[in-house]
C-alpha cells in the first residue's frame, strides 16, 4: 500500500502573519477554512506534492517546534539568492565534509545531498534546504513533473532525441508515444 505524505502541520501564533510569510515565498494557497472555532490554513511549495497547515484548533504543538523540514531544491545557490530576495533571513551555504561535520559553502564536488542553507518562519519554524541534483538509484518510483513548463522541456528534449534516433534507424517510428515515454522516465530530473 502506498503511503504518501500529504501534510506538515506548523503551529503558529498568528496565521495571518504566517500565511503573509508563506505566500510571499510563492506558495500556493490551496485552502483558508473555518470550522466553529477552528481555522485552517494550506499552503503548498512550489513544484511539492506536500502540504502545510497552520491555523487556530489544530494541534497543541509549541509554536516554532517544528525543525529540520527538508525542501529540496536543484540549486542551492539559485534558492538561497531567490530566498534573500524575497527578504528571507537565510543562512549561508553550507555542506557536509569527508568527517560528516557542516563546513562553510557548497559541497567542493557538489555532490547531490550534500549542501544545505536554511532559513525560519515568523515563529521559528526550520526549514533546511538541500540541493538534490540526482536521485539515489530506486529512491523515486514513477515520473512526475513539478510544472508544465518542466514537462515541456521534457516533451521538447524527447522530440529532439527521437528525432535522432529517427534519422539513424531511416525510418518513421509508429511507436514514437513508447519511446517518448521510456525516454522521459529515463531521463527524468528527479
Amino acid at each position: 500500500m502506498d503511503m504518501k505524505l500529504e501534510v506538515v502541520v506548523l503551529p503558529v501564533t498568528d496565521v495571518d502573519r504566517t500565511k503573509h510569510f508563506y505566500k510571499t515565498l510563492g506558495w500556493r494557497e490551496d485552502a483558508d477554512l473555518v470550522f466553529g472555532a477552528s481555522r485552517v490554513v494550506q499552503l503548498t511549495p512550489p513544484g511539492s506534492p506536500a502540504s502545510v497547515h497552520f491555523g487556530t484548533g489544530i494541534t497543541d504543538a509549541i509554536p516554532g517546534s517544528v525543525h529540520g523540514t527538508y525542501l529540496v531544491v536543484d540549486d542551492i545557490e539559485a534558492a538561497r539568492k531567490e530566498l534573500a530576495g524575497l527578504g528571507v533571513d537565510v543562512s549561508d551555504v553550507f555542506h557536509r565534509d569527508d568527517t560528516g561535520a557542516f563546513a562553510p559553502g557548497v559541497h567542493p564536488d557538489r555532490g547531490t545531498y550534500s549542501s544545505f542553507a536554511s532559513f525560519s518562519d515568523p515563529d521559528g519554524n526550520t526549514w533546511l534546504l538541500q540541493e538534490i541534483t540526482a536521485r539515489f538509484p530506486g529512491r523515486v518510483t514513477g515520473v512526475a513533473y513539478g510544472s508544465a513548463q518542466q514537462l515541456e522541456k521534457a516533451l521538447r528534449e524527447a522530440a529532439a532525441a527521437h528525432g535522432e534516433h529517427e534519422k539513424e534507424t531511416g525510418q518513421y517510428d509508429g511507436e514514437w508515444p513508447v519511446w517518448y515515454a521510456q525516454y522521459m522516465t529515463d531521463h527524468q530530473d528527479a
